[in-house]
């Protein structure tokens, strides 16, 4: 990886590209400390993110709620409306029909998902600004004042949102990777230091070796990540030969790669996401002693219930995902197209439930290794007495985009380096 980033270094436009993400991450980090107006700094200082759904929200922003930050929502509102537009994708078939048109289908895709980022970023900033006030974090006094101060901060943190989802368009368009990813990178890395002044403090505490067990799984756990995520299964395809005028074409042995890990991080965060709907309900509510207070309290992210419903939820959004993404009938049709065939099986039908046979098992090998990454934080942070329940979504976030960068940068490298015919 080093040694990929120092060559691409030294090619002048993908340097360019490099030091203008560099420079979109820097003003990501900014506009993640400075607050919005109407909040009081040193309430602020002085409060622990104690609530389970701010702090996961914390994680995924980079730590932009606990400064009540412009930026404080990040890409989650984006990440929200993209699932969310996936999944009616599936259910209304206009939306399903307008994603199938191509590039003009995809453009109307992504204006859609652009509203709805902002709809749900007004409908979050809204949700955070009832969490100030009932914390008694604002600056403010009297109704009229305290409207005019909910109007200010739920459309900095509206605006905010917008202007997060529109930097990573603009690594889209002009730096290296995906936008998105990349923001959303730079926000879990930026709790390295946290995560190891905690790490240190537990050490300090004489739990020396919960630490050093920590550290070794966690190493284990990237390099798992990084070995799965380039683990494929290879569908062997034979292409009979074709003579067209004088030439021939085809006779060639191919094959069909198939991914182990075909849904990456999706399956994680549309769990999660729904996970974290009973603890956001929670964070309203103050009477401890209501039933329905204490059925949502089962929910929590260290609880076993939680785990369960967590590892359940990845293998059926994994199957999902795959199901969209994938269709066996098409890759059977595309294969006879052109020509070819599977070794021992038959064209047309048995082909593509041949197909759909081993996506059902390499899907399932999938889910079950991402639900593991997933829950083993949780496990850990039972045995060991420490919360890091959400630290295996944020280590496959975090390698999957690096490994995704590099492939970027590596692409972008042999297509400079390559030689034309008059070369």
């Amino acid at each position: 990886m080093l040694e990929t980033i120092k060559n691409a270094w030294k090619v002048v436009e993908i340097r360019k590209k490099i030091l203008f993400t560099l420079f979109i991450i820097a003003i990501f980090r900014i506009g993640s400390v400075i607050p919005v107006p109407f909040v009081d700094p040193s309430a602020l200082s002085s409060t622990e993110m104690t609530n389970e759904f701010f702090s996961y929200l914390s994680i995924l922003t980079g730590g932009g709620l606990e400064y009540a930050a412009i930026f404080a929502m990040s890409v989650t509102p984006y990440i929200n409306a993209s699932i969310i537009l996936n999944l009616l994708c599936v259910a209304i078939p206009a939306l399903e029909r307008l994603s199938k048109e191509g590039e003009e289908g995809q453009k109307k895709i992504a204006q859609l998902t652009r509203y709805l980022t902002v709809v749900l970023g007004l409908i979050q900033g809204v949700a955070y600004f009832l969490y100030l006030k009932s914390n008694l974090l604002l600056s403010v006094s009297g109704t009229g004042s305290l409207i005019f101060a909910g109007f200010v901060i739920t459309l900095a943190f509206t605006a905010g949102s917008a202007l997060v989802m529109w930097l990573g368009e603009q690594i889209d368009a002009k730096g290296i990777g995906n936008g998105i990813s990349i923001i959303l990178f730079s926000g879990i890395i930026s709790r390295a230091p946290q995560a190891a002044n905690t790490l240190l403090s537990y050490w300090k505490l004489g739990k020396q070796l919960t630490v050093v067990g920590i550290l070794l799984a966690f190493l284990l756990v990237i390099a798992f990540i990084v070995w799965m995520t380039g683990a494929e299964r290879r569908i062997p395809v034979q292409y009979a030969k074709r003579v067209v005028g004088r030439k021939m074409y085809g006779g060639q042995n191919s094959h069909l790669p198939i991914r182990v890990n075909m849904s990456g991080v999706m399956p994680i965060i549309f769990a999660s996401s729904i996970l974290m709907v009973p603890t956001m309900v929670l964070s309203f509510m103050t009477d401890s002693q209501k039933p329905l207070y204490k059925f949502l309290s089962l929910f929590s992210t260290r609880g076993l219930l939680y785990a369960v419903l967590y590892f359940i939820l990845i293998i059926a959004f994994a199957y999902f995902y795959v199901t969209i993404q994938y269709n066996p009938v098409e890759m059977a049709n595309n294969l006879r197209k052109n020509s070819g065939a599977i070794p021992g099986i038959r064209p047309g039908k048995p082909t593509s439930d041949f197909i759909s046979k081993i996506l059902s098992r390499i899907t399932l090998m999938g889910a079950l290794f991402l639900s593991v990454i997933a829950i083993l934080p949780i496990l850990v942070g039972t045995v060991g007495g420490i919360n890091i329940s959400l630290g295996g979504t944020s280590v496959l976030i975090l390698v999957g985009v690096a490994l995704e960068t590099v492939q970027n940068i590596e692409s972008q490298m042999m297509m400079r380096h390559y030689k034309g015919i008059f070369d």
